[in-house]
């Protein structure tokens, strides 16, 4: 019994470290609007065009009375979805299934209780897809983190 506990535990471990690798979050300092003008204006800076920006904190807000949810998750938090004509090109050539990973998108947040504090991630892209989409994506937040 201690054996099976044992290895229930590591394989939790396991499995919660290997949960986040599919994406980066990377905390800032500074409030949410200077962070996401930022963010907009990295993307704009390498040509990029941004087709929706979604305002998921405003949707969770929203509906959260109807749900019965009280928890409030996000001060704020929006989703930038953007394109690049070349790099989306490129990795679908190479497997046309990457159509799966279009548009690019960067996540911009802030948690309830963290003044100061903004949040910004985007999803790791994974396969053939990752040495030609991770590079722009870190590239925009190093631009974004100062």
């Amino acid at each position: 019994m201690r054996t099976l506990l044992i290895s229930l535990a590591l394989l939790c471990t396991a499995s919660m470290a290997n949960a986040a690798d599919w994406r980066v979050n990377q905390a800032l300092k500074g409030n949410f609007a200077d962070t996401r003008d930022a963010v907009v204006m990295a993307i704009e800076n390498r040509g990029l065009v941004i087709n929706l920006v979604s305002h998921i904190g405003d949707m969770l807000e929203r509906t959260g009375n109807d749900l019965g949810a009280a928890k409030k998750i996000y001060e704020d938090a929006e989703i930038i979805e953007f394109c690049s004509a070349t790099l989306s090109r490129q990795m679908m050539e190479i497997d046309p299934h990457n159509i799966v990973l279009c548009p690019f998108t960067i996540a911009i947040y802030t948690l309830p209780g963290q003044p100061g504090q903004t949040w910004v991630g985007y999803r790791r892209p994974s396969g053939s897809a990752a040495a030609i989409v991770e590079p722009l994506l870190q590239d925009i937040l190093r631009e974004v983190s100062p």
